[in-house]
């Protein structure tokens, strides 16, 4: 009794070898079907030998596919030797199965023949047989030619060059696709703020703001300081070491404050994210969430950038306060100023202006700190490993966003005269 079993392999240079043998080949447009007879796996492959004057003639039968593929290839092996004969034919009238492995075989016979020199030429194949042998050597003559392709040392790195680019392009546009997704879901949350989970935003709050007080302001104190005495150092060859004061105040409050927490935040927060979001990834609790009907977005990534954009510009504000504290003290030391002098010099040097130049910034930073965090922890899968690559691409994305948002807002700055 024969069992029909179907297999489809669409638009394919070598059909996969599976664990059905094969008695017919059936074409339908684009597709191929194979059917098998699981009484006909019994028959062993075989292969004989004979002479017709200066040709060596091959007779070939049984089953030669997959399940047999140990025994057929210590038969096929005792041909890949010199053959003194010109010409080989080879007969594949008695074979009743061939599946890719065996025609695989067939190709390595039909090679090692042609390399002693030897011209091969087959006869009595099945019309349901020779589209395997035409896929198997079609297959194996593009791998051969992309093995033979030079390395071309310039050839390969604009091949580099081309790959990373098309996939920035890629990374780009599903980057666009989820900040897309997350102003919806930000603007639904607006709409029925029941859908704001409180209790995980103040949790984000804490771990993202109140945990990073230490390190933003101590961070920004030594910067401060450092920028007060180089910039100092500088000016007095001219005479001019009070205008460190405008030095210090203008460049903190518009770029330095808000630009350094914003990087030290993509460190340390949106890192973060990506590694709790890709472990839950690794985990399948995501997938247990969208079982449950719950949206990962609203849950895992709204309270993340909603507390990221309400402890960024407190952390900016903090940032500012502490690099202007630590120029004093350096002012205070280095340039023979007391606090009265310091603070009038300060009160003329900035603004308001150049206040909320720095802090309108904050929240651009903070949004797509945690966007690009969230996004790299949801791509998570598979391992471990993957949950470090992402949480570092995470980073290095985030880094560069803040940069370039920077710039853009400085050029924007520049034109309106502001």
């Amino acid at each position: 009794m024969s069992q029909r079993e179907w297999i489809a392999g669409k638009k394919t240079p070598l059909l996969p070898i599976t664990r059905l043998w094969y008695r017919n080949v059936e074409f339908c447009e684009d597709q191929i079907f194979m059917v098998a007879d699981a009484q006909e796996l019994q028959q062993p492959g075989w292969l004989v030998r004979s002479r017709e004057g200066d040709r060596l003639v091959l007779r070939a039968g049984g089953v030669w596919v997959v399940a047999k593929i140990a025994e057929l290839d210590q038969l096929v092996a005792e041909f890949d030797g010199n053959v003194s004969s010109s010409s080989v034919q080879i007969d594949l009238s008695d074979v009743s199965q061939l599946d890719t492995s065996g025609a695989m075989l067939f190709y390595r016979m039909t090679k090692a023949f042609k390399r002693h020199g030897a011209q091969v030429e087959y006869t009595g194949i099945s019309e349901f047989h020779q589209p395997l042998l035409l896929l198997v050597e079609a297959a194996e003559r593009e791998r051969h030619n992309v093995e033979l392709l030079p390395e071309n040392s310039f050839v390969l790195m604009v091949e580099r060059i081309g790959k990373s680019v098309f996939e920035a392009f890629a990374e780009g546009t599903a980057l666009l696709n989820f900040f897309g997704m997350t102003i919806v879901k930000l603007l639904q949350v607006f709409k029925s703020p029941r859908k704001l989970r409180f209790v995980s935003l103040v949790h984000q709050i804490e771990q993202t703001g109140l945990n990073a007080v230490p390190i933003v302001a101590l961070l920004s104190f030594l910067i401060g300081l450092v920028l007060a005495y180089q910039g100092a150092d500088q000016l007095r060859q001219f005479g001019a070491e009070i205008f460190t004061v405008n030095l210090l105040a203008v460049s903190v409050l518009r770029e330095i404050g808000v630009l350094l927490t914003a990087i030290m935040v993509a460190g340390r927060s949106g890192s973060a994210f990506t590694a709790q979001i890709g472990t839950m990834k690794v985990n399948e609790e995501v997938d247990a969430m969208q079982t449950l009907g719950l949206d990962p977005i609203e849950v895992l990534v709204l309270p993340r950038v909603n507390a990221l954009l309400i402890t960024l510009p407190l952390l900016a504000f903090i940032a500012d306060l502490s690099g202007l504290l630590g120029g004093a003290v350096m002012s205070l030391s280095s340039l023979d100023l007391n606090i009265a002098q310091f603070m009038q010099q300060l009160e003329e040097a900035v603004s308001l202006k150049n206040f909320v130049v720095g802090m309108v910034k904050a929240p651009v930073f903070a949004f797509l700190i945690a966007m690009v965090g969230c996004y790299e922890g949801l791509r998570v899968s598979g391992s471990a490993e993957s949950v470090g690559r992402m949480t570092t691409k995470s980073v290095v994305e985030a880094i560069f966003l803040v940069i370039v948002a920077d710039a853009v807002f400085s050029i924007v700055f520049a034109v309106l005269g502001i």
